[in-house]
């Protein structure tokens, strides 16, 4: 298309047609300029570069006048709803750059923002379909040409929806509480259950069901209408009231649900007789008491309510009913008239006011206590093992009482000494260990057994009761000491008498019989113990030198001793003896050599040491202590010997020339 046209002599360029900057916003124009006065003619040609202003001519436009938004409650804040997109037909940035705005006419605040540039709408709270159930915004979309009164605008209409989501529980708005005649027929309408649910569609829809309370199925309920009825007959005496948890859920998906204790109440009908606590009453009452002697008050229960549980009681007709009266209102039975033994009768009582029952009553005069309790036996014998238990049975006294009631109760007393040992049952006569038996302390108990009835002037009889303490086997013997100590000489012939020991048992019999036995120590048999008296003799000669290391004093054997009885099982304890075996100069001395052979030289002088003999003894004490003496070979007087040491000195000059040896015969003793 030609846009443009130029004039030809003068270079004016005219517009040829209108220019549209949205269809060519530039325009490069080749200009030709030809220069006819130059021969041959010249030719230039110039470039012309023609840009196109755009007009605000178009306004936005939307794509649809109206548009309807689905957005579920509760989404975050900020959750993107819709991204609007206008179009502009103008070409320059200015002109055809949109920014959306939104309006909201019927709510005070507008619960969603839009972005200016971008035309994102999204949440600017949380949306409750419950309060809020659709919103109609009206979104704007405007050009931003510089002069703002040429800015153009489109807008359109958009219902948002909110969406249900179930975010609510089933709320219950009918009471908890309800009534029902206990005569009431199977199906009678008891209650109406109703719950509420905001939520719409099946986030709405509730349906009941019974949860528990309903065990004995006393209640049928209808999940859908939630119409409770009685699905058997009720009884208020058997129970006053049900608490029936119910539960309202929805069919939203999860599910929500709520609870209530619904609680119903069984009014009373008069409908039960009244039934006395006894079908038969006996009572007693002396002869010839005073006229208004209270004789029993029967009472009577009705399991009704309030009204229907009053009671009035009467005496009906009979014989002898004229010789009592009873209290209408709370059942107690006096005497009219003074009684006689011989006179029994049998009398109703009757409840009122729309039902009744009848009990049957026993009037019997009583005995007069004229009989003392007397016991089976006059003595009574017997054995018990000391090892028996506190609190043990060892006895059941008996003694009968020919009255009746109270005048016949007999009471048992123990009246002597016991030394805390037994006590009674009053009521039973049984007779029980108070503590653990000890044969050793006391071997037999004898007291009295007094039995007694309510009487304060008839004689109280009694019975002797002894007992006697059997032995067990419970004490050990026991040494007279613990460690014995005992002398006796070496060389003593075998069944020598060393000591006697000697245990004691306090058991008897065979339990305190002592036999007494050689436990540890007797090694190689030298000792032998009487195992009847306890006495502890020599089996073998002794040798005080083959006992004892060399020098000492003593020989000792030390023996540990056992006494056991004869009982089942035996029972033992041990002594220590120290035996010492003194010694007997029963041992020559014996030298260290039978000779000695010595050398000197002539030439020693005289009170040199020459030698020294030893001797060793294995006796000890003054029997070891050992003398030397020369008893030949000294007769010139060469040397003198030491008694106590043995020790041999020169006291004389020697000549080998005049004698050349010397034998001395040296004596220890």
């Amino acid at each position: 298309d030609v846009h443009f046209v130029i004039d030809g002599l003068t270079g004016d360029l005219f517009l040829s047609k209108e220019l549209d900057y949205e269809t060519a916003s530039h325009f490069l124009l080749q200009v030709l300029i030809k220069d006819y006065n130059n021969n041959p003619p010249q030719n230039n040609t110039v470039f012309l570069s023609i840009d196109v202003e755009d007009q605000n001519d178009h306004s936005p436009y939307f794509q649809d006048d109206f548009i309807v938004i689905g957005i579920e409650e509760n989404v975050p804040v900020g959750t993107l709803v819709y991204m609007f997109n206008a179009k502009d037909g103008d070409g320059s940035f200015l002109n055809s750059k949109i920014q959306y705005s939104v309006e909201m006419s019927s709510m005070p605040e507008n619960p969603f923002l839009i972005h200016p540039s971008y035309g994102t709408l999204v949440t600017a709270f949380p949306l409750d379909r419950e309060i809020t159930r659709s919103v109609i915004l009206t979104v704007s979309a405007t050009d931003q040409t510089i002069n703002v009164a040429d800015r153009r605008l489109d807008s359109l209409t958009a219902k948002i929806i909110i969406l249900d989501i179930n975010d609510n529980s089933p709320s219950f708005v009918s009471s908890s509480l309800s009534y029902v005649m206990e005569d009431a027929e199977v199906g009678f309408l008891v209650h109406r259950i109703n719950a509420k649910d905001p939520d719409e569609g099946r986030n709405g829809q509730v349906t009941y069901h019974i949860v528990s309370g309903n065990e004995n199925k006393s209640f049928i309920l209808d999940k859908i209408t939630g119409l409770l009825s009685t699905a058997q007959l009720l009884d208020r005496e058997v129970q006053e009231h049900y608490s029936l948890t119910v539960m309202a859920i929805d069919d939203g998906s999860p599910a929500l649900s709520a609870t209530q204790v619904l609680t119903i109440i069984v009014l009373d009908v008069n409908d039960e007789r009244p039934i006395f606590l006894q079908q038969l009453y006996e009572t007693a009452v002396h002869e010839n008491q005073d006229p208004g002697e209270l004789l029993i008050k029967v009472e009577a229960i009705d399991r009704d309510a309030g009204r229907n549980s009053l009671l009035q009681y009467e005496i009906l007709p009979g014989t002898g009913y004229e010789k009592f009266r009873m209290n209408s209102d709370n059942g107690e039975l006096v005497t009219a008239v003074s009684l006689d033994r011989e006179t029994q009768e049998v009398f109703s009582i009757k409840g009122r006011p729309s039902r009744s029952s009848t009990a049957l009553l026993y009037v019997t005069v009583l005995d007069e206590n004229d009989h003392n309790p007397v016991f089976a036996k006059n003595q009574y014998h017997i054995s018990v093992r000391e090892d028996l238990e506190e609190g043990s049975v060892i006895l059941d006294v008996f003694a009968s009482d020919k009255d009746d009631g109270l005048n016949g109760e007999v009471t048992y007393l123990l009246i002597d000494d016991t030394f805390g040992a037994f006590a009674i049952d009053s009521v039973t006569g049984s007779i029980v260990t108070t503590k653990a038996l000890d044969r050793e302390t006391k071997s037999q108990y004898t007291f009295r057994v007094v039995a007694s009835d309510c009487s304060t002037h008839l004689p109280r009889n009694s019975t002797v009761i002894t007992v006697l303490i059997q032995d067990v086997n419970d004490n050990v013997p026991k040494f007279e000491q613990r460690c014995y100590r005992a002398l006796v000489w070496e060389g003593q012939t075998p069944k020598t008498d060393i000591v006697q020991i000697f245990a004691t048992d306090p058991d008897s019999g065979l339990n305190g019989e002592t036999e007494y036995s050689i436990l540890s120590g007797n090694e190689n048999a030298t000792f032998l113990i009487d195992s009847a008296r306890g006495i502890l003799a020599t089996n073998t000669i002794l040798n005080h030198e083959n006992t004892s290391s060399y020098r000492e004093t003593a020989a000792s054997h030390r023996l540990v001793l056992l006494a056991s009885d004869r009982g089942m099982p035996s029972l033992n304890s041990t002594a220590t003896v120290l035996i010492t075996v003194l010694d007997v100069n029963d041992n020559p001395p014996v030298f260290s050599s039978p000779e000695y052979h010595i050398h000197v030289k002539e030439s020693i002088s005289v009170h040199s040491h020459v030698t020294e003999v030893s001797a060793t003894d294995r006796d000890v004490g003054t029997n070891a202590e050992i003398t030397y003496a020369i008893i030949s070979g000294n007769d010139k007087r060469y040397f003198s010997l030491d008694g106590k040491t043995g020790s041999v000195d020169l006291i004389k000059t020697l000549d080998y020339e005049d004698t050349m040896k010397f034998t001395l015969l040296i004596q220890a003793t």
